[in-house]
């Protein structure tokens, strides 16, 4: 059993929410997106993401139940069937949103970030493209899942910059990878391993840039439920500035208990 929540906000001062979300349940897929290009680009941009890579990955499900998995593009070698089906919907979003940029705006100025994570029994594939961002809370570990695909990003990984001079930089919106860019687009997949008590968060930079790993790691491991936890995320981060929209998917692929034996564990780990 999978127990999730979702919530979004536009946040502080943005005039509209560029941010968009989905799950199909029945697959246990979680996909959501940060829309590029300014008020209705940008949501445009995002909901289209999230409809392709749902609907693709529905349509795929159920050619793989007949033992067919029709791709788009060729397979990434050594990844997994869910990795390879993931990925597949997100090349075809990124043609469904440059399609839509070609059609709406002249200048062709449109795209957007995903992420998405889809569990299927003690497995969890994400694909991802840009710098929305896949967490993982295993008891008091706090991991990210994802790279971003920032310039700052970049220039960390290289050495050139600290994280401190990427967190004050100018340019730490600026992405080297997007959905809709590019007629190609690299998706990254990765296959994770669930244990029972795991929290998975998926989240728009809008939650990232008000909240600290430790600030955001506390709600999720205090949180009774999904729901409350991403509820609770977006408040904070709103209280914080709410600079961006903000978006959370928290999800517990096996729920932890609730009530007095969860209070007896906090109250254990001090």
């Amino acid at each position: 059993m999978t127990e999730f929540g979702i919530a979004s906000d536009k946040g502080q001062v943005r005039e509209a929410n560029e941010d968009s979300c989905g799950f199909a349940s029945e697959i246990n897929l979680f996909v959501l997106s940060d829309g590029m290009g300014g008020l209705e680009c940008g949501e445009v941009a995002s909901r289209i993401a999230v409809e392709t890579v749902i609907a693709h990955c529905r349509e795929l499900q159920k050619e793989a139940q007949k033992n067919r998995l029709p791709l788009t593009d060729d397979r990434v070698s050594g990844a997994s069937d869910m990795a390879n089906r993931l990925a597949s919907a997100v090349r075809t979003a990124n043609a469904s949103v440059r399609q839509a940029a070609a059609e709406r705006v002249p200048s062709g100025a449109m795209g957007a970030t995903v992420v998405a994570a889809q569990i299927a029994r003690d497995r969890m594939t994400l694909a991802h493209v840009g710098d929305s961002r896949a967490y993982r809370l295993r008891d008091t570990d706090f991991k990210q899942l994802t790279r971003d695909h920032s310039f700052v990003a970049e220039e960390v990984r290289c050495g050139r910059m600290s994280d401190t001079e990427a967190a004050e930089s100018s340019l730490k919106n600026v992405l080297i990878r997007a959905l809709g860019v590019e007629p190609e687009v690299e998706v990254d997949t990765r296959d994770e391993t669930i244990l029972e008590g795991d929290t998975i968060l998926l989240c728009s930079d809008g939650l990232t840039r008000e909240l600290s790993d430790s600030q955001i790691a506390a709600v999720l491991e205090e949180a009774d439920d999904s729901q409350g936890a991403a509820d609770r995320l977006v408040e904070l981060a709103n209280r914080a500035g709410g600079g961006d929209n903000i978006t959370a998917i928290v999800v517990r692929p096996v729920p932890r208990p609730v009530g007095a034996f969860t209070r007896l564990g906090r109250w254990f780990r001090g």
